[in-house]
């Protein structure tokens, strides 16, 4: 045994009664009833002691009912000194006891103190308790050697046994306990993971939207003030609608999305282009189901990249490809020639929506590549399944 197994205490779980059976404290309190009885009965029945050592009997009884329990609570506290003094205290009313005559319950006491040391303190304090105890057993017990030496390996075997018994169900009650705190910081993970996910979708949705209406807003604002005629006003005031109008769209999809109502992705992208004049798509490997989060990346830059399209490459061809890999999926969404300049294209509305898609990707451990291609401009998405 190395120096910390001599010196350690039994765990404050193994000394408790914490995660104790109804049957083992049903048991430990017939235990318990049953060395009173003996102490009374072997206390009453004595006839070979004085008169006034039976009427101080129940005080001593009493006294050591209160040594006993406060031998549970400095063990159990792991204050050495205080509970080798009160194992002492119980060894001297059992050596005074077996003095006056009470040898029944100076055996039970000599007993008791040999099994509560194994069980209950280091075993560098224990041992030598325990040798003392037993020595005051062989000291009082009348019976053959051999059998008295077969009791007091009993006892030590009883002690331990109980030992590892109680530090085996310390052990569980620590691991119920852990896992008990691993399952609630794995509850909470999910949660803020669980609010991270809304606020990202209310920002994409909201974001994008809301700043686009101000913008239109704005502008008609300040066509009124120079007082423009009333079609370039009502230009204006109808893309405002169409952003709110869109963005609504968009908030309700994503509260279906959010409560687990989301169509399937390739119906989903269908509808999409159906809406998208020259859009095609093409779904590629065999398809599989995308966790949530993987499903509305996918969706958003889908959304993102086409309105990128009609937004700086009007008339434009647009081709969109699914494909379902080993262990990802990939979007990738090419328009056929811009309008505008490239640079205008990521400078302009698309950045900062691709800039969040960018960073949706790499919170799922993905990537997104938005860059000119030939004539065009294409968005690549990869995320994990």
């Amino acid at each position: 045994m190395s120096r910390s197994h001599w010196t350690a205490w039994p765990s404050r779980e193994a000394l408790s009664r914490a995660g104790l059976t109804r049957a083992r404290r049903m048991l430990a309190g017939a235990v318990r009833a049953a060395v009173i009885a003996i102490l009374l009965w072997t206390a009453v029945t004595q006839r070979n002691v004085a008169d006034l050592a039976i009427v101080a009997a129940p005080v001593g009884l009493l006294a050591c009912a209160a040594t006993a329990w406060g031998f549970m609570r400095t063990t159990l506290e792991h204050r050495l000194g205080a509970s080798l003094g009160l194992l002492a205290t119980l060894m001297l009313i059992a050596a005074g006891a077996q003095q006056i005559g009470f040898v029944g319950p100076a055996v039970v006491l000599w007993c008791g103190c040999a099994v509560s040391a194994l069980e209950r303190m280091p075993l560098a304090a224990a041992v030598p308790a325990t040798a003392v105890s037993l020595t005051g057993f062989a000291l009082l017990n009348d019976d053959a050697w051999p059998t008295t030496a077969v009791v007091a390996v009993g006892l030590c075997l009883s002690g331990y046994v109980l030992r590892l018994d109680a530090e085996a169900r310390g052990t569980a009650q620590r691991l119920l306990v852990q896992e008990r705190a691993a399952r609630t910081a794995e509850a909470e993970s999910a949660a803020l993971a669980e609010r991270s996910r809304i606020a990202r979708e209310i920002h994409d949705v909201l974001a994008h939207s809301l700043s686009a209406q101000l913008v239109h807003l704005e502008a008609a604002r300040l066509l009124i003030e120079r007082g423009a005629d009333r079609d370039q006003i009502l230009e204006r005031v109808v893309a405002a609608r169409g952003m709110a109008r869109d963005g609504l769209v968009e908030t309700r999809q994503a509260l279906s999305a959010l409560r687990g109502e989301m169509t399937p992705l390739e119906d989903f992208l269908r509808e999409l282009v159906a809406s998208s004049d020259g859009t095609s798509l093409a779904v590629e490997g065999e398809r599989r189901p995308l966790s949530a989060e993987a499903s509305q990346a996918v969706r958003r830059v889908a959304q993102e990249a086409l309105t990128n399209v009609r937004k700086h490459a009007p008339g434009a061809k647009a081709v969109m490809r699914l494909e379902y890999r080993p262990g990802e999926v990939a979007l990738e969404v090419r328009d056929s020639g811009a309008s505008r300049p490239h640079e205008e294209l990521t400078v302009s509305g698309a950045g900062y929506g691709l800039l969040g898609m960018r960073e949706r990707a790499e919170l799922l451990g993905g990537t997104l590549d938005a860059a000119p291609y030939e004539e065009g401009f294409v968005v690549r998405l990869k995320v994990p399944l």
